[in-house]
């Protein structure tokens, strides 16, 4: 399966991150609700620091999976589907770390 190379943006900084053709958009989509998140968090005034911030993000979204992931219990999602979810949200984050030293 090949791979191209996605330009996403996140609290105003671009990032590369690589991804299946067949998942740009659903790539594309989890970074918008990202800086969305990210951005709410910032603008709350309660969490200094970007690394802080991506953090209560991750812990957030998390959160919201672990919920979805329990109500849906025996429905048609599927554990191989979380793990892709999680194994896309571990690349990013450390997309994130990567580019963002302090």
């Amino acid at each position: 399966m090949s791979q191209q190379t996605v330009n996403i943006r996140i609290l105003d900084k671009e990032y590369q991150v690589s991804c299946p053709p067949e998942e740009r958009d659903a790539l594309l989509y989890s970074a918008r609700a990202l800086d969305e998140r990210m951005r709410t968090i910032r603008n709350s005034g309660s969490v200094i620091g970007l690394e802080r911030i991506a953090v209560m993000a991750a812990l957030n979204l998390t959160y919201d999976l672990t919920k979805l992931e329990s109500q849906t219990a025996g429905q048609s999602l599927s554990e191989e589907a979380f793990k892709r979810l999680d194994n896309k949200l571990d690349t990013a984050l450390q997309s994130f770390e990567t580019t963002t030293s302090f």
